[in-house]
């Protein structure tokens, strides 16, 4: 076909890079996004097409199939250009190609097949069925994501020619909706669809088996030299079992058994199903390579290290006589028991193993609720908890194991690691970890939204290490390692408004204060000693081969785990020692949310029970609706809204990204909100009954989110970083003028209201709008303040341990009272006041109710909104209806890994 678009086109904003390929339906071209300096993909309908109803009607079937479906698995769409479609533009290799050269390694394959299983699992819970998966269809990026491509079956090819390659063979169809229809590429269609029936999610489910099957025995499943012969083999022959690898796992047979039954009665009929199958981790074979694996799984009462060393034997004993690598990786599950109690905290990685392997640091929670710091030597059966470190989160090790350095009490402190008085080293806003040079000095993160900063180890003044490139919307440096010797760190680099999905990983000399990008994508990057970098992405461990003397990646990104317990705000829950023992925390069974109504007894019922992780809960103006959002812990976040009258909750945003914060407007018909849209960062208006299009109010480079909206409509309140690297308050004016949204909206040039180095957050209008309530992180002037608004004025200091204060509306806000959330008892507390001539005179703050309130992480997010009648509260809680986070029930150990990833992700050439 030729190329109709020639290099330098223009279409709205975007101008033709060159051609990438073509399909049925068109041609598929690279291009830039001149707006937003991004490229993108563009599929062109040609105009001969255009005027084809049938055709045209496709296109724009794809365009909102596509536009419906956001999933990390699953191309996103950005847009409809005149008859282009305009995609993400997805880097890496088809699995097709892939395939051409041989099979993939059984473990490779199943960590795809999961992803793909994904992909379908979110395109069948909105009834969308592909109907034309196959590995051509199938993008993996160099970071092992994969990308399901093409839903909707948008390739129409005229004509019985067949191809070449059977991969390609041509798909026939005679109506895109009746039976009688050939839909699918012939060697991966369904016998449902080879008959001409109509294809359903079990068709999608068939062509899955195929997929698998032909990841793990690198050939097709039917095969033949022609399309009928194709087709004839998927009506009656079975595939060729004995081609399947002898490591495959029986339970992964039992499932390709299931997925190519040719009744589709008796196929396996949900496709999450197979995701559950491949995520089951029984011992029942050989991994891919030959290099033994054994799992064993030991109770905290028996010590670690002694059944190190007893594993350590057997695999000598085992080894003799075997030519087989040396130091297979052992997999050792710790159960721990009631007396560890390891609090899943919501403020930082929990666990910290020493450089040389012996001893465990820990955040434990005791029986009153407060977490504090703990060793546990791997050949002692207790723990010792460490005195003086209450609150305590993100510990690491000197480089000689002896120390201990934490955060706690917004100090960045270091303690003996047997014990003792625990040393402040600096201020510290925020609680994100550090690391611990050989050259007696500390790198960290001090705050929220900061660059990194250097640290002595004796303590004293922070010397900045990094700075932060507001023009690139650089948001934050984190979760910094200094590498052996010193003369560099490694830090990931964070970006306002977009998801660790998009982090950078860098290195920075410490001598020339050179940045160096080492690769994009995902975060908490570790350099190990087997010569590795490892980083996580979507809970999944990646390592590539890295040479330390010239800083720079000489492999392939390979996975290597995939259910790391991992969050933005928290990091990775791992740790590693010298001599090649990994230890994490699962991903499997992580914390679910609901939301509940509480009373000032502290009596719960459920308001909106499916589990989920779900945050900033509003009521409308009138009480009747709540808002909400709701998060898959990764890269993705809506919000939706729930009926309280007719007990129904509906989504009501559909843009790609994190959307976050809502607020209504005063007329209760509309939602502001944050969005972290890759396309188009920025704060949003959308309709609370969910019809019409989100509108864009505001263009931002740094995330403007925490937002409350002035009683009367005329302001919006947000937080956002600041020049300095610190978050401010900052304020806008809503107008309705001419270049008004359609909603009839718009916002001004946003304006400082508090500015400050440190943390200013989630600010809040009292109910006549004469006051801003907020919560400082300013040394010296902590908690929950009020201050006049616009001003001017100083503000009253309302609780020290005040947090996320919320004006009651309604009738409840004539009552004259705040309510917030105390960071202490992390229950909810009142305060009631008096207005004295232009000031507020407050009185001590009182326990609304005994019910402990989740403390749903860092950056903070709203838990609770008081209801306009101030009887009671939406509080988001764990699904049980309580507060306290679960406990983690066992600790996975990974010996001999630095043996794995060598094995696992070599080095290049």
């Amino acid at each position: 076909m030729p190329m109709l678009l020639p290099v330098g086109t223009k279409l709205g904003p975007y101008e033709i890079l060159g051609p990438i390929g073509a399909g049925g339906m068109g041609e598929v071209y690279r291009a830039r996004d001149t707006k937003l300096d991004r490229e993108v993909a563009i599929k062109i309908l040609p105009e001969a097409w255009a005027q084809d109803p049938e055709r045209l009607a496709r296109f724009q079937r794809e365009a909102r199939v596509l536009a419906s479906l956001n999933h990390p698995n699953i191309a996103q769409i950005y847009g409809v250009e005149d008859r282009a479609l305009v995609m993400e533009l997805v880097a890496g290799e088809t699995l097709g190609s892939m395939l051409r050269h041989s099979a993939l390694p059984i473990e490779t394959a199943l960590i795809y097949a999961r992803q793909i299983a994904e992909a379908l699992e979110a395109a069948h819970e909105k009834g969308i069925v592909h109907r034309d998966l196959k590995p051509a269809n199938v993008m993996v990026t160099p970071a092992g994501l994969v990308k399901v491509l093409d839903f909707g079956l948008a390739k129409m090819v005229d004509g019985t020619t067949v191809a070449d390659d059977p991969e390609d063979s041509p798909t026939v169809t005679l109506s895109p909706t009746r039976a009688g229809i050939i839909l699918g590429t012939a060697a991966y269609m369904s016998p449902e669809q080879a008959r001409g029936g109509i294809a359903d999610k079990r068709a999608d489910i068939w062509t899955f088996g195929v997929v698998l099957y032909e990841m793990l025995a690198g050939k097709h499943a039917f095969s033949g030299e022609s399309v009928s012969d194709i087709l004839a083999g998927v009506l009656r022959a079975e595939p060729d079992w004995s081609a399947l690898p002898a490591g495959t796992p029986l339970r992964i047979r039992a499932l390709l058994s299931r997925c190519l039954e040719r009744d589709r009665t008796k196929r396996l009929q949900a496709i999450g199903e197979a995701r559950i199958a491949i995520d089951a981790r029984e011992p029942d074979s050989m991994p891919p390579g030959g290099t033994a694996r054994r799992s064993y799984r030991v109770p905290w009462a028996v010590t670690v290290l002694t059944t190190i060393v007893a594993l350590t034997a057997a695999i000598g004993w085992w080894r003799a006589g075997r030519s087989d690598p040396p130091r297979p990786l052992m997999r050792v599950e710790v159960e721990l028991g009631p007396e560890a109690n390891l609090a899943r905290t919501t403020s930082g990685p929990l666990l910290a193993l020493s450089p040389d392997g012996t001893s465990l640091a820990l955040i434990v929670r005791d029986p009153s609720g407060e977490t504090h710091l703990a060793t546990r030597r791997l050949d002692q059966s207790r723990i010792t908890p460490l005195a003086g470190t209450e609150g305590a989160s993100a510990p690491f090790f000197s480089p000689d194991g002896e120390w201990i350095a934490f955060h706690a009490d917004r100090q960045f402190k270091k303690i003996s690691a047997g014990g003792g008085a625990a040393v402040t080293l600096c201020d510290a806003s925020a609680d994100m970890t550090g690391s611990w040079g050989d050259d007696g000095n500390l790198i960290a993160a001090l705050g929220w939204g900061t660059s990194l900063s250097r640290i002595p180890s004796a303590g004293g003044a922070p010397m900045p290490v990094t700075k932060l490139n507001l023009e690139k919307g650089e948001f934050r440096h984190s979760w910094p390692q200094v590498l052996p010797g010193s003369r560099a760190v490694l830090f990931t680099t964070e970006y306002a408004g977009r998801s660790t999905d998009e982090a950078d990983t860098e290195v920075v000399s410490l001598k020339t204060g050179k940045r160096t990008l080492l690769h994009h994508g995902g975060f908490f990057a570790r350099y190990l000693p087997s010569g590795h970098l490892v980083w996580i992405f979507h809970n999944v461990l990646y390592a590539a081969s890295f040479d330390l003397d010239h800083l720079a990646l000489t492999g392939e990104p390979r996975p290597v785990i995939e259910d790391i317990s991992t969050r933005r705000d928290v990091g990775a829950q791992f740790g590693f020692s010298q001599n090649g023992t990994f230890v994490y925390v699962s991903a499997k069974g992580e914390l679910q949310r609901s939301i509940f109504w509480l009373d000032r007894a502290g009596k719960t019922q459920p308001l909106h029970a499916a589990p989920g992780l779900y945050g900033a809960p509003r009521f409308s103006p009138d009480g009747k609706r709540l808002a909400f959002s709701s998060s898959d812990g990764q890269s993705h976040e809506d919000i939706w809204v729930r009926d309280l009258e007719r007990d129904t909750a509906s989504r009501v945003t559909l843009l790609p990204g994190r959307n976050q914060a809502p607020v209504w407007t005063p007329d209760g018909k509309n939602l502001i909100f944050w969005s972290s849209n890759p396309a188009a960062p920025g704060i949003y208006l959308t309709r609370a009954d969910g019809t019409g299009v989100a509108q864009r109010l505001t263009e931002a480079k740094t995330e403007q989110a925490q937002l409350s909206v002035s009683p009367d409509g005329q302001r919006l309140a947000m937080a956002q970083v600041g020049a300095g690297g610190g978050v401010e308050i900052w304020t806008a004016p809503v107008g309705d003028d001419a270049g008004r949204s359609s909603a009839g909206v718009r916002l001004g040039m946003a304006e400082p209201f508090l500015q400050t180095p440190f943390t200013t957050i989630l600010p809040a209008f009292s109910p006549d709008g004469r006051f801003l309530a907020y919560t400082s992180g300013v040394p010296g002037k902590t908690g929950l303040w009020v201050v006049p608004f616009p001003g001017p004025g100083g503000g009253w200091l309302v609780s020290a341990g005040g947090d996320s204060p919320v004006w009651p509306r309604g009738a409840a806000g004539t009552g004259r009272e705040v309510f917030f959330q105390d960071l202490e008892s992390q229950t909810i507390m009142v305060a009631s006041y008096a207005p004295t001539g232009d000031a507020l005179v407050f009185d001590k703050p009182r326990e609304w109710s005994p019910h402990r309130v989740l403390d749903l992480g860092s950056p903070p997010v709203r838990a609770f909104d008081v209801s306009p009648d101030g009887k009671r509260v939406a509080v988001v809680l764990n699904a049980d209806g309580t507060a306290d986070p679960k406990p983690i029930t066992h600790l996975t150990f990974l010996l001999n890994f630095n043996d794995e990833l060598r094995r696992r992700a070599p080095a290049g050439k």
